[in-house]
């Protein structure tokens, strides 16, 4: 191994992630209906895995979140909507927190202006949201989301609106948004560097990193709108302070994904003053 690559040893998680932003940035300029679709898929499968936690919860607490069973419940929950990050992975879908990652490892690198990356990281998020209002609309006259589940999620939506009634609980709010997507890409990082080979440990590091997040209740921004989305479309819900919720997990993810992983690698195995010395 040369001195470069021992000095810089994730060139090639960078190599990885600006291929793939070029990628994206492709399919927003010239095909943007297949990314909202991209996008779109990857909203419907937060819904139906994000569900799929709560209704496990559910069954084990039986509606009450006071309930002995309720912490089993909330662990298997968790280790259940971790495979909605492998899900998202492997159908090629979208995702708004790792492309908050992806975007500023590009603005760092020049491969893409911010203003494109925003462009980029808007269409994403809409298209995350379409697809979980989609699963939503269709829950709504379904009867997965009535009796005991409901009461769970009215129960988890005042907590995460809980949060803004002080300004010590909106700290709250966003340090655990910036852990939440912290572990989502760290995980991604994992995926990218080339050192994983085999598919299995790549769905382990994301199963993982999702249970981390669902288990101590991080604040996850797509995850959270379509909660508050599934939740109004019962009638349940107190819009404003929802917003808000939103618009501090955005922040706090950013700063998870986009500034401690993305900003941090990006410079941690940026060579190019390196190798100006070195010729020099």
């Amino acid at each position: 191994m040369s001195d470069t690559q021992q000095l810089f040893p994730g060139k090639q998680f960078i190599s990885t992630v600006l291929d793939a932003l070029d990628t994206k940035h492709a399919m927003t300029g010239q095909i943007a209906q297949r990314y909202l679709q991209r996008s779109g898929t990857a909203g419907m499968i937060i819904a139906v895995f994000y569900l799929a936690n709560y209704l496990t919860i559910t069954a084990f607490a039986h509606g009450d979140p006071h309930h002995e069973a309720a912490t089993l419940g909330k662990l298997v929950g968790a280790l259940v909507f971790g495979w909605a990050l492998v899900f998202i992975y492997y159908t090629k879908s979208e995702l708004l927190t790792s492309n908050m990652m992806i975007v500023t490892i590009g603005t760092y690198y020049h491969r893409i202006k911010w203003y494109r990356g925003l462009r980029l990281l808007a269409l994403c998020y809409l298209g995350n949201i379409i697809g979980g209002a989609l699963i939503a609309a269709l829950l709504a006259f379904s009867t997965l989301t009535a009796g005991n589940a409901a009461s769970h999620l009215d129960y988890s939506v005042g907590i995460k609106l809980a949060y803004l009634e002080t300004g010590a609980g909106v700290v709250d709010l966003l340090i655990r948004a910036i852990l939440c997507n912290f572990m989502i890409n760290l995980a991604m990082l994992l995926v990218y560097n080339g050192y994983i080979k085999d598919d299995l440990t790549k769905c382990l590091a994301m199963i993982v990193s999702v249970f981390v997040f669902a288990f101590l209740g991080l604040e996850h921004s797509v995850a959270n709108t379509v909660l508050f989305t599934i939740v109004g479309f019962q009638g349940n819900l107190d819009l404003l302070p929802a917003l808000g919720n939103v618009a501090v997990c955005l922040v706090g993810n950013f700063i998870g994904g986009g500034l401690l992983i993305g900003l941090y690698y990006a410079y941690a195995n940026d060579d190019t003053r390196y190798l100006r010395r070195q010729s020099s």
